[in-house]
């Protein structure tokens, strides 16, 4: 079973730019693992403060298998101060708009 994790982290206005830019490596690493599909830390559009987290697996084994080998972001990287990110596991996907008659 696929899974995703999402959400968003929040860090000091000031230093997020710093600490998307920290997690560069680790992005680009998982994509390269075998069974990621997506991953992707980025900045909030909106909220200077917030990041936004989207990770999608081939499955739950593979994501905990990346984990304990996936390298550490930049240790400059800005503290968390709050967090909301979930995994989610997906039992049927399909396009994101479903014709209507």
């Amino acid at each position: 079973m696929t899974v995703i994790v999402a959400g968003s982290v929040w860090v000091d206005p000031a230093a997020r730019d710093q600490n998307v830019a920290a997690h560069q490596v680790i992005v680009r690493a998982a994509r390269a693992y075998p069974g990621c599909l997506d991953c992707s830390i980025s900045p909030d559009p909106i909220d200077p403060g917030r990041v936004n987290i989207f990770e999608y697996w081939d499955s739950e084994e593979t994501l905990n298998t990346w984990r304990a080998i996936a390298p550490s972001p930049d240790p400059t990287t800005a503290t968390i101060e709050s967090q909301k990110v979930f995994l989610h596991e997906v039992s049927a996907s399909g396009p994101p708009f479903r014709a209507t008659n």
